[in-house]
């Protein structure tokens, strides 16, 4: 066929080539370490605020019991500990109806103060599990996290066909969990910690690859890339978060 020979099919570039796909790696690498960036900035804005609450809410512990200040009544005893629970999915909501109206900076301000709300609403772990163990959890997740998001940039494998999949898994979970408020079955929580672990890691890795195909065909100018850095960042915290919830549950010790 006419084509057999040409240089393109023989591995050949042409002159040009080269430079602007160094361009195009160079800025993926950018705006994935903005992803990552933005998150572990979002991590460490809810560990602090979740440690500072829990510093101000618990005056001692008899036994494993906590004895509450007035804060930490007002906090976890009052009706206001429904706004404490509810207000991080608030949030969520804001972000997907807003998010593109929104600018770069103002986005990431937003994600910061999501973050913080998170923070505090994950204060009352520290009532259930010792401090040691969810530091030890904590790095264990972080290790896990990283190792399954390289897989998810690096890989050539597409990893298109397991969302849907995921997604059917995490509906799953969220029907079992909210089944489990009434039957309150040890077992069937041990089961649902150990799918939301596997469910979140290959979302880890799906989100990942997803965040890399998306700014390379995107062709968004540097604020939409910073949006999307952002954007990127919230779903990534939200992986990390949930495993780790979920790791917690079952290698945590409890108070």
């Amino acid at each position: 066929m006419a084509f057999e020979n040409s240089p393109f099919r023989q591995g050949a570039q042409p002159q040009g080539y080269a430079a602007p796909q160094v361009e195009v790696d160079q800025g993926l690498r950018s705006f994935m370490l903005g992803v990552y960036n933005n998150m572990v900035v979002g991590l460490g804005i809810s560990g602090l605020v979740a440690l500072a609450i829990n510093m101000a809410a618990v005056a001692s512990y008899q036994g494993s019991k906590p004895l509450l200040t007035p804060f930490g009544q007002f906090l976890y005893t009052s009706p206001f500990k429904w706004v404490l629970m509810f207000a991080p999915l608030a949030f969520i909501f804001v972000f997907s109806f807003r998010m593109d109206k929104m600018s770069a900076s103002s986005a990431r301000t937003m994600f910061w103060a999501f973050a913080a709300v998170m923070g505090a609403s994950m204060s009352t772990l520290m009532l259930v599990f010792t401090g040691a163990s969810v530091v030890r959890v904590f790095f264990i997740t972080s290790a896990t996290f990283a190792g399954i998001s390289l897989y998810g940039y690096t890989t050539k494998r597409s990893l298109s066909g397991m969302g849907s999949f995921l997604m059917m898994g995490l509906i799953g979970i969220i029907i079992a969990s909210v089944v489990n408020l009434f039957l309150a079955s040890s077992a069937l929580q041990f089961a649902i910690s150990v799918l939301g672990v596997l469910i979140f890691a290959g979302l880890t890795a799906y989100d990942t690859q997803k965040l890399k195909e998306m700014y390379l065909y995107s062709g968004a100018d540097s604020e939409g890339a910073a949006k999307m850095s952002v954007n990127g960042a919230l779903t990534l915290y939200l992986d990390f978060i949930n495993m780790f919830q979920f790791l917690l549950s079952l290698l945590g010790d409890r108070r």
